[in-house]
């Protein structure tokens, strides 16, 4: 078994794919994920990118992931001292990194900024991983 933290961007993605993920596979993220991953969907369809209904529908599939939201003290503990460690003006990003330490094997993210900040504390996977089973 493997485990995954996954970002918003990468669920956005798993969900606008309709990507189905092994049973190999353990996906985690901070409780943050449900409101970033709403708010780009609205974002999305506020500008025209993305009709109304298919954002719905990306909801939905997300929905029906399996995908273990934390937020406990520990991973805010941890995300304000990574926050702090890479000066970042909030903890947002920092609690995909937190949540990777505590709770997975790697970290999925498209960010690139992400990424880059987070393999000085975690190793980075690809959604080809994820998607990817194991033996």
């Amino acid at each position: 078994m493997k485990r995954f933290a996954i970002a918003a961007d990468a669920a956005i993605f798993l969900a606008r794919n309709g990507a189905r993920v092994p049973e190999s596979h353990v996906m985690v993220a901070p409780t943050l994920l449900r409101s970033q991953v709403l708010s780009l969907l609205f974002s999305a369809v506020r500008k025209g990118d993305l009709q109304k209904r298919e954002a719905e529908s990306q909801l939905n599939h997300l929905r029906g992931l399996r995908i273990r939201l934390l937020g406990d003290r520990v991973l805010q503990r941890y995300a304000w001292d990574i926050a702090s460690k890479l000066n970042w003006a909030d903890t947002y990003r920092a609690e995909y990194i937190a949540v990777t330490l505590l709770q997975a094997d790697a970290l999925i993210t498209l960010d690139r900024d992400l990424a880059e900040a987070a393999k000085s504390f975690v190793a980075l996977a690809s959604l080809e991983d994820l998607l990817t089973a194991t033996g």
